[in-house]
């Protein structure tokens, strides 16, 4: 969660000079050329047929959604604002966890998880210009929230198969075609270029974010349980506020603080009573 915390700062960053769409796909392509090297040195097997499809998800999820979504959100919001978003998203990885595991959740855990979801529409809503006016970079955050939650649930169950950072490594190559396309078409529209704080911060996006971060949050979930473990999500808004404020100056308003205090807390207490609820076998 640390690695992934500058996330947010930095894809704000990237977008001063750089466009959404480069940033978002040219940092998946670097990516996957790193994990095809890793994989070649190791010499891993290739996956099962009904593992690609699994691959397909995450990739889906955290390789092309999240990357891409919050790359347009952040073009127009403020990084503060977005991770006050994202405080949605470990309710919602134990969600897909919960569905996912054919878990049986208290109503409780179902209460709070609606409730911090309902705290980030409120919030994001009234920073939006009044009640229940979400700005178009707000939908992209929740679409954002839910692409990551069925990146990390399914990323975090494959990764007890073919192992954490094999996982994300053999994502990458399954939507490499895809980012390629979209890298040479976000060239063809505009020429990246930039200053060093926007090509470091896509760097960092690229080998950090995309690649070398799901290393260990991939581990991590595999331990599991993925619903215990996504707690740990908790910190990343936390941080990525304080980044926002420290690296970029932003301001953080009370509306910022309240709404991301009151989606973590629901988040928090979602996540600890699934903790006790029943599971099938």
């Amino acid at each position: 969660m640390a690695a992934f915390s500058f996330t947010l700062p930095f894809t704000r960053i990237a977008v001063g000079t750089l466009s959404p769409l480069f940033i978002g796909s040219a940092r998946a392509v670097i990516a996957a050329v790193l994990a095809v090297l890793v994989l070649s040195v190791t010499r891993q097997r290739w996956p099962h047929r009904a593992q690609w499809a699994r691959l397909a998800i995450v990739s889906g999820g955290v390789v092309i959604g999240f990357p891409m979504l919050t790359s347009y959100a952040l073009d127009t919001a403020s990084a503060s604002h977005g991770a006050m978003v994202i405080g949605v998203l470990p309710a919602a990885t134990a969600i897909v966890a919960v569905v996912r595991g054919r878990e049986h959740p208290t109503p409780s855990f179902w209460v709070f998880a609606l409730l911090g979801a309902a705290a980030a529409i409120v919030f994001a809503s009234l920073q939006g210009g009044g009640f229940g006016q979400l700005a178009w970079s707000d939908l992209l955050l929740f679409a954002a929230v839910i692409a990551a939650a069925f990146g990390y649930a399914e990323g975090g169950l494959l990764s007890r198969e073919l192992g954490s950072w094999q996982t994300i490594c053999w994502a990458l190559v399954v939507a490499a075609p895809v980012m390629g396309l979209f890298t040479v078409i976000a060239i063809i529209e505009q020429s990246p270029s930039g200053g060093p704080a926007e090509w470091l911060s896509f760097a960092y996006l690229a080998v950090i974010s995309m690649f070398l971060g799901f290393f260990a949050w991939y581990r991590g979930l595999a331990i599991g349980p993925i619903t215990q473990v996504s707690q740990v999500q908790l910190v990343q808004p936390v941080m990525g506020i304080l980044w926002a404020a420290l690296i970029l100056g932003e301001q953080i308003s009370i509306s910022i603080a309240l709404g991301g205090f009151a989606v973590i807390l629901c988040a928090g207490l979602a996540v600890r009573t699934r903790l006790y609820g029943k599971s099938r076998p």
